[in-house]
Order: structure tokens, then C-alpha cells, then sequence
């Protein structure tokens, strides 16, 4: 039996000029086999579709300013900018409304309820310092048909398969795109621990070796 292993890839800084595809191809071609997959992080591949707008670039509501003192400060929809980001994407009133019902979802034990009402985007946006740097004074939309993305991936490298992620150091982590036949949820898990690196380490890139295996036996 051959154990799962993690292994963070390290590239230059990725821009909207950059094809996701070939960036992945360039730095993991030798060291993905057929038996692993490709994770990706969900900003760098929304980066590469020009998928981020800067704050000085917004104009903030009264809505967005109110709305947004009812997110946890850890939260990327806590600041005004990040509140106002979703808003020009999914609706002013969508998101106040989703707001508004989730916190009465929220009084009798349903949690999760903004996030399922507020529109796609509502999980996916990373505020200010939560990329890649010099993207780490944008924010950051989730990427566009991720589960094309991770299809390209795996058929243009040969392996197991691929997922796009969205991870952070709170222990939380999620599969935003997935290709056939790989469990995202154990995916999920298995980066629990946040191995990507979107600051300074520069490794938005991670590969699961002997993922086919573990999948088989778990």
C-alpha cells in the first residue's frame, strides 16, 4: 500500500494573464502520475479569469454598510467592500433578504441558511489579504465553470483527476469543482490542514499522491 501524500508545488506569481491550465501543466507535468490528483485554489483560478475587483473601485451602499456589521469579523462579507462586492453580483436585495431570513434560520437552529439564500458568490468571495499577492488588495470572486477547469486539468496532465478548493487556516475547507470519479469529500478532508500557500510561499498549486488508492480503500 502506498500512504497519501501532500505535496505544496511553488510558482511565480499568477496573474489574469495566465492560462490555469498551462500555469498547472508548467509546474506539475513531472511530478503528477496517474495515480494523484490536482487541487487548486479556488482564487488563483478566478485570478487567471480576471474574476477581482479593487475596493477603490466600488461605491458602497447604506445597504452594504449596514448589512455587512452582521458578519463575523472573520468573515471575507464582513467589510463593507466585501458586502458591497457580493451585492453588485448577486442583488442588493437578494443578500439583505438572505441576511435578514438566514439570522431567523439562525434563532431556531438552521445555520448556513445566508449562505445558501445569498447567491453563489456568497461563500466563495475573498476579501482584501486573502490572495495571492498583488491580489491580496482585491477582491476576489469565485472562479467561473470550475468543473470545466478541473476537466481541462486532468485530461491536459494525465492524472487521476482534479479539484478546485477553497481552503483557510480555520479548518475549513470545500470542493468548489471536481472532476468524475474523484470523492470531493475526502478531498475535503484530507486539506483540512490548509496545505496551499497564496501569500509568500506562492504554492496555490497542491498535488495528492497516491489519491486513487486511498479513494479505493477508504
Amino acid at each position: 500500500m502506498n500512504d497519501v501524500e501532500i505535496v505544496s508545488v511553488p510558482t511565480r506569481i499568477i496573474t489574469e494573464k495566465d492560462n490555469i491550465v498551462d500555469i498547472i501543466e508548467r509546474y506539475t507535468k513531472d511530478k503528477v502520475t496517474e495515480n494523484d490528483i490536482i487541487s487548486v485554489a479556488e482564487s488563483v483560478v478566478a485570478i487567471t479569469q480576471g474574476r477581482f475587483v479593487r475596493p477603490e473601485d466600488l461605491k458602497i451602499s447604506k445597504t452594504a454598510l449596514f448589512c455587512c456589521r452582521f458578519i463575523p469579523d472573520y468573515g471575507s462579507l464582513a467589510s463593507p467592500h466585501g458586502m458591497q462586492s457580493l451585492m453588485d453580483v448577486e442583488g442588493k436585495w437578494r443578500v439583505a433578504a438572505a441576511l435578514f431570513l438566514g439570522f431567523a434560520a439562525k434563532l431556531i437552529g438552521k445555520k448556513g441558511y445566508f449562505y445558501k439564500w445569498g447567491g453563489e458568490q456568497a461563500a466563495l468571495i475573498d476579501d482584501v489579504t486573502g490572495t495571492m499577492p498583488p491580489f491580496d488588495k482585491c477582491i476576489v470572486y469565485g472562479p467561473d465553470k470550475p468543473n470545466e477547469v478541473v476537466k481541462q486539468i486532468k485530461d491536459r496532465l494525465g492524472c487521476f483527476g482534479a479539484v478546485i478548493a477553497d481552503v483557510n487556516d480555520l479548518k475549513r475547507s470545500r470542493i468548489v469543482g471536481v472532476t468524475d470519479a474523484v470523492d470531493g469529500n475526502k478531498v475535503a478532508k484530507l486539506l483540512l490542514d490548509n496545505p496551499f500557500g497564496n501569500a509568500s510561499q506562492k504554492t496555490p498549486i497542491v498535488i495528492i499522491k497516491n489519491f486513487k488508492q486511498y479513494q479505493e480503500e477508504n
